[in-house]
């Protein structure tokens, strides 16, 4: 029988909890999670408040029918050796937290009938490169340098968002001359600089659903993270993703506060531009002198500030410019057998039509019944290797492609689960093409599917508080990030932002966000909070557990 584990967080029983904290952290995301963990480190009584039913925003998993499936977090590149995302993660985790490290080949990206296997190691992945493109043989070795060097680089990138804002404006003023040139150009546009070959720009773009964005909108800045991010392979968390919040909470209980859920925020309580608590939806009210919003910009300036300080702000005219991330449809499928007797391994597969990312994803957004653009593939349980003691002898396998949400628009003010039968009509629709795929690629999975469900846009907004079913918060234009009102500092006293967001998008960019916040908030103190960072001393040397 499966040894599922209890909900993530405490329950918030409002006559039982002291009104009084010193800092309010709104939403239990990693980038949430890492910034009351490390407040608590400091000395503050932090409350994390959740309105889901378990803490810790897309790195939570849920469980059905004796499986269990991550909604978020597929994969995590660099913490499994030594690294800065790897030692925060040990700090905010005081080291509960382990990894296990993905095998070499980490994703395949399929482009028709031509395949390309990612594997770890900047030599290893330059050298299927040139093997597949053995004229471009030089383009790839500076493009792998540029990556690196964008990676670098990208603290002096991000420096302002630890500073004040005014100070802030001021850095971003000269910061076109601290980094390169490709900071501030599309993905497309940097590749296409550097090569004519098409096909091999498909090739190294093939991550962009890591992000949500084809090639030729997203802020190269945003790929060079991600492609840098996993040069030197992916890893998993030890006992699934709910993992990650169960062994940081520990952390923020440490000085007093805890992390709540069934705590749905209405409103931030603002008094002569100062925040001074939240009001709950049950109407209870919770007091700090310091609250932080990691519900996304979206959420914070149209649904928790009270109306008049967003008029004051002039906040739609902040929102006119950014743009929130796609939507996605995930089927959640749960397989007889073990990974060995089905034959599945840890590799990731983009699954695309052809190399022409941008074409694809506008054809299929104006008509579902189109190609779909990417389907990504991951088998969660077989990165775990905890997972044949919690469920023995089954599997599970994620199935991920983007969506419109406007396909869905006449069932959004709908109960979830209760959305009705054209509903589930077109959930199955979309289901059965996704399986499909799944099966002409591993055809042994088709007669020990056990059980399936699949998520839409909605299910986006019901679970995680998303406004258009958006899964990466905002969109990565290059223009994105150079906008001020996108800071940790907001212009109401006492009120931060974080996650997502203020950084980018991702496991790595929304906690690195926990951190900038924390700086932030720190002032003049925040060498406290690198002081965290470098006086940490793991007990263990930081090596990932060996995955099958």
């Amino acid at each position: 029988m499966a040894k599922v584990k209890v909900r993530t967080g405490t329950r918030l029983r409002p006559d039982r909890v002291d009104q009084q904290f010193d800092v309010i952290v709104i939403g239990s995301g990693i980038g949430g999670l890492a910034n009351a963990a490390f407040l608590s480190l400091l000395g503050y009584k932090v409350a994390v408040l959740e309105q889901h039913y378990t803490a810790g925003g897309f790195t939570h998993a849920y469980h059905r029918n004796c499986y269990e499936w991550d909604v978020g977090v597929h994969y995590v590149g660099e913490v499994h050796k030594p690294s800065t995302l790897r030692r925060v993660f040990d700090v905010i985790s005081e080291g509960r937290l382990q990894w296990a490290a993905m095998q070499p080949e980490y994703d395949r990206i399929i482009l028709g009938d031509k395949e390309y296997g990612f594997v770890a190691g900047r030599e290893n992945f330059a050298a299927m490169l040139k093997q597949q493109f053995p004229e471009e043989a030089a383009m790839i070795d500076d493009y792998i340098e540029l990556i690196r060097e964008m990676s670098r680089k990208t603290p002096k990138f991000f420096a302002g968002q630890a500073m004040p804002p005014w100070l802030a404006r001021a850095y971003n003023l000269i910061r076109p001359l601290l980094v390169p040139k490709p900071f501030f150009q599309t993905t497309r546009e940097v590749l296409e600089g550097m090569t004519n070959n098409q096909q091999l720009i498909s090739v190294l773009t093939g991550q962009w659903g890591d992000y949500g964005q084809a090639p030729a909108d997203a802020a190269f800045i945003m790929h060079a993270l991600i492609a840098k991010h996993y040069l030197a392979g992916g890893a998993y968390p030890v006992g699934g993703s709910s993992e990650i919040a169960r062994t940081i909470i520990p952390t923020i209980q440490r000085s007093g506060g805890d992390v709540f859920t069934y705590a749905g925020v209405a409103e931030i309580l603002v008094k002569d531009n100062q925040a001074y608590g939240v009001k709950l939806e049950s109407g209870h009210e919770l007091y700090a002198s310091r609250v932080v919003s990691n519900a996304g910009f979206y959420n914070t300036t149209q649904k928790l500030l009270p109306a008049a300080v967003r008029q004051k702000l002039g906040v739609e005219q902040w929102q006119q410019q950014v743009q929130l991330s796609s939507s996605h449809l995930c089927i959640y499928a749960g397989f007889k057998g073990t990974a060995e007797e089905l034959g599945i391994n840890t590799t990731n597969l983009w699954i695309y039509p052809d190399g022409h990312h941008e074409e694809n994803l506008q054809r299929f957004k104006q008509d579902p019944d189109a190609d779909f653009p990417i389907v990504y593939v991951s088998f969660p349980s077989a990165k775990d290797p905890d997972w044949n003691n919690r469920y023995p002898g089954k599997s599970t396998v994620e199935i991920v492609t983007m969506a419109n949400h406007d396909w869905f628009k006449q069932w959004q003010d709908k109960t979830w689960g209760q959305r009705g039968d054209d509903y589930e009509t077109i959930k199955e629709n979309f289901s059965q093409r996704l399986l499909e795929i799944l099966f002409k690629r591993m055809p042994q999975l088709r007669d020990a599917l056990d059980y399936y469900e699949l998520s839409t846009p909605l299910s986006t907004d019901w679970f995680q508080y998303a406004s258009q079913g958006e899964i990466y918060g905002l969109d990565h234009f290059v223009e994105r990030f150079k906008k001020p009102f996108l800071h940790p500092v907001t212009p109401v006293k006492g009120l931060y932002m974080t996650g997502a967001d203020v950084m980018t998008a991702g496991v790595g960019g929304a906690l690195m966000a926990g951190l900038m916040t924390t700086c932030a908030m720190q002032g003049r103190k925040a060498g406290d909070v690198l002081k965290l960072l470098k006086g940490y001393q793991p007990d263990t040397p930081a090596e990932a557990v060996n995955a099958r």
